[in-house]
């Protein structure tokens, strides 16, 4: 994932640098011609700059660190103390004492270590001779901990934490793009009913101006002439109307563009790739495997993997504790001063701990396979639910697509409906009202297009993220 953000990054870059250069040709110039900011090029920008995109490549790096706080209980340590007391010029005691520890993921502790002590009060199990005493042994735990222990189980759960981690940087940038998308489909929708609305302003300006002409000629009434005032009237206003939501949602598309921790601002000039460019014959068909890989599913199941890593450290707790100590003692000889291993000079320590009763250790196993339950049976209704609403996106999309095609036709017979009445108004055999019915039936079916399509992309938007198709698409 990370590298595919690298990657987006350049491309990103690459893009804003131009986009900026254009910005200030158009300021320079004051050129009226229009810029795209085209699909693609947004989504390279969000997931590059746009700070949430920052935020889910820490999750990673914030597992990276938990892996390595883990794995540090493996870490050897060492043990260093020395004490001495004298007093009236004579040595009671003095004490020299080192140990060096290797824990182990098993319920195994390896570790060796030096004495040197002296003294007249000296308690004479603590006495050794001028050289030293050297010890290496072992700590086992016989029984509870010897296979599942606080040292595994965190190791175990720090790994599953970084699947984790990836599946919520997954879950974290499909939201931010599908949120960003949407908004980039509504600024489309509303910018190309601009487009629509000024046409319709053009054809009700026209007609008002015709009908104005033929009234000073005697040919119109006032009413009609009054008629196509409102007509042209209401045009105007369907035209601020829509442009107010173009605010809004050019404002919403503004929110996801950012460079360099600098949020961006769009030119009145940048507009968005036409929907039609856009508009594909569909998408595969569904995919059960992608839906088992769902972010949404792996962590959930990632969920029920750490519940189940922690139950197993609960079941060894109802076993009773039995550690075992043994230390091999190295002592020196007299003359040549070397080390000499015997397996007659040891020491040995056993101890044994068990509740009686276990209440507290049954009651959380227990408590712990209630909950795993609840996982699954949670997991096999979210498998479910996804596949039921991916299914039902996809089956949408079909119907969109008829609609698609019956409102582009609607728009052409809409078209020749309007031009003919157009000319029969010229040579007086239609009327005002005639003539506004059919341009109210022709824009508005070029407005249903619009939105029609533009449902249809925020449907395929839907799904892709339902999926798990959203970034490979």
């Amino acid at each position: 994932m990370l590298s595919i953000l690298s990657v987006l990054k350049n491309k990103a870059s690459k893009w804003l640098i131009a986009l900026l250069l254009c910005f200030a040709c158009f300021k320079m110039n004051a050129q009226t011609d229009s810029l795209v900011l085209s699909y693609q090029e947004y989504v390279d920008n969000i997931l590059a700059y746009h700070p949430l995109a920052q935020k889910a490549r820490l999750k990673l790096l914030y597992a990276d660190a938990q892996m390595m706080s883990a794995k540090g209980m493996l870490d050897p340590t060492i043990d260093a103390g020395w004490s001495s007391k004298e007093l009236n010029d004579k040595l009671y005691y003095e004490k020299l004492k080192t140990k060096l520890s290797f824990p182990t993921s098993l319920g195994l502790v390896f570790s060796g270590g030096y004495e040197n002590t002296d003294g007249e009060y000296l308690n004479p199990e603590n006495k050794t001779d001028e050289y030293g005493l050297w010890n290496l042994g072992v700590e086992m735990n016989v029984l509870n901990g010897l296979l599942a222990n606080e040292r595994n189980t965190a190791i175990r759960q720090a790994r599953e934490y970084q699947h984790l981690s990836l599946n919520e940087q997954n879950m974290l940038l499909n939201d931010l793009l599908y949120n960003a998308l949407y908004a980039y489909h509504t600024w489309q929708l509303y910018h190309y009913s601009m487009e629509i609305l000024s046409e319709n302003i053009g054809i009700a300006h026209t007609y008002y101006m015709n009908t104005r002409s033929a009234f000073n000629m005697g040919e119109k009434t006032a009413m009609d002439t009054l008629e196509a005032g409102i007509s042209y009237q209401e045009a105007i206003s369907l035209f601020n109307k829509n442009e107010l939501y173009l605010i809004k949602a050019r404002q919403k598309v503004e929110n996801y563009l950012w460079f360099n921790a600098q949020p961006l601002s769009l030119l009145a000039e940048i507009r968005p790739e036409d929907y039609e460019s856009l508009y594909k014959d569909g998408v595969a068909t569904l995919d059960s495997t992608l839906l088992s890989n769902h972010p949404s599913i792996l962590s959930a199941i990632g969920k029920l993997s750490l519940k189940e890593i922690e139950q197993r450290l609960k079941r060894e707790k109802l076993k009773p504790k039995l550690k075992v100590k043994y230390n091999a003692l190295l002592t020196t000889s007299d003359n040549a001063h070397i080390h000499q291993f015997d397996l007659s000079n040891y020491k040995l320590g056993i101890g044994f701990s068990m509740p009686l009763f276990l209440r507290s250790e049954r009651a959380g196993v227990k408590k712990g396979k209630l909950k795993i339950q609840e996982l699954e049976l949670d997991l096999m209704y979210k498998k479910r639910e996804l596949f039921n609403k991916a299914e039902a996106s996809w089956q949408q999309q079909a119907v969109l697509k008829d609609q698609i095609t019956i409102y582009q036709q609607n728009v052409m017979n809409y078209r020749r409906l309007l031009e003919g009445e157009s000319e029969k108004f010229k040579f007086g055999e239609s009327s005002v009202f005639l003539l506004n019915k059919r341009q109210e039936k022709y824009i508005g079916g070029k407005l249903k297009l619009t939105e029609a399509y533009v449902s249809y992309h925020l449907e395929v938007l839907n799904y892709l993220l339902l999926s798990n198709q959203l970034f490979q698409q």
